[in-house]
C-alpha cells in the first residue's frame, strides 16, 4: 500500500457490515406498526442506497409520502442501537492496521449523516485513527458528487491522483471519476440484482478484503 500516499473509503458495505444495525431499526419500526417483520435478505442489498431505500424495501407497501415521515423515527431508533450488531467486514482491522504501519493516511466520505459517522467510529474505537471524515450532510453535497471527496484529499494535505477511494456503490465511482481519484470497487459489499460494478468504470473490482492487503491489488499509479 505504500505506492499511495492516502486512502479514502465509503464506511457503510464497505468497512462496516451495517445491515444487521438496520434490520433490527426496521424490525422495532415494524413491530410499532403491526407489520410483518423485515428480513436480512430483504434489506441487504439495499444498505448503500440510504434510508429511503432502505425504509421502501422494508415497507413498500406504504406510501412514499407517510414513509418520508417516518425517516427521522428510523434515524433515532438506529442510533439507539448502532453498533450492537454491526461489525466490521472480516479483514478491516488487518488492512487498517497495515495502512497505520506504513503510515498511509486514511479517512472516509460516506453519505451517513456525520453525527451518526462519527458515533460508529468512536464505537470501533477508528476515532483518532481516521485521518478525515466527510459525512453525508458535511457540506452541502455528497455522493455522487466529488466535492465530498476532494474536500476530503485536500484536508489529508494530498493531491487527488495519489489518494485512491474505496466503496460498494455505483455512486462511489462516479464521485472518484469525477474528482479525479482512482477507486476500487469493493465487491463484498451491499448490491442490487440489477447492479452491475464491472460497467461502473472503477480502476479495480476487489473481490474481498484480503486483496486489499496486497500492493499489486492497488490500481497501478
Amino acid at each position: 500500500m505504500t505506492a499511495w500516499q492516502g486512502v479514502l473509503f465509503d464506511l457503510d458495505g464497505t468497512l462496516v457490515d451495517s445491515a444487521p444495525d438496520f434490520v433490527a431499526t426496521l424490525e422495532i419500526m415494524a413491530a410499532a406498526r403491526g407489520l410483518p417483520p423485515v428480513s436480512s435478505e430483504q434489506l441487504r442489498p439495499h444498505v448503500s442506497k440510504g434510508s429511503r431505500a432502505m425504509l421502501a424495501a422494508a415497507f413498500g407497501q406504504i406510501d412514499e409520502v407517510e414513509r418520508e415521515q417516518w425517516i427521522p423515527e428510523f434515524l433515532d431508533t438506529y442510533e439507539q442501537l448502532l453498533g450492537d450488531f454491526a461489525p466490521p467486514f472480516a479483514g478491516v482491522a488487518d488492512m487498517l492496521d497495515q495502512l497505520d504501519a506504513t503510515r498511509t493516511p486514511w479517512g472516509i466520505v460516506t453519505n451517513k449523516p456525520e453525527y451518526l459517522a462519527v458515533q460508529v467510529l468512536d464505537k470501533l474505537g477508528w476515532s483518532e485513527r481516521c485521518a478525515v471524515l466527510i459525512g453525508g450532510d458535511t457540506l452541502s453535497t455528497r455522493k455522487p458528487d466529488p466535492q465530498p471527496l476532494l474536500v476530503a484529499v485536500e484536508r489529508l494535505g494530498l493531491e487527488p491522483a495519489a489518494v485512491v477511494y474505496v466503496g460498494d456503490d455505483e455512486r462511489d465511482i462516479i464521485a472518484a471519476r469525477a474528482a479525479g481519484m482512482p477507486s476500487i470497487a469493493a465487491l463484498w459489499g451491499y448490491r442490487l440484482p440489477d447492479d452491475h460494478p464491472d460497467q461502473w468504470g472503477a480502476d479495480r473490482l476487489a473481490g474481498d478484503l484480503s486483496e486489499m492487503l496486497h500492493d499489486v491489488q492497488w490500481p497501478a499509479r
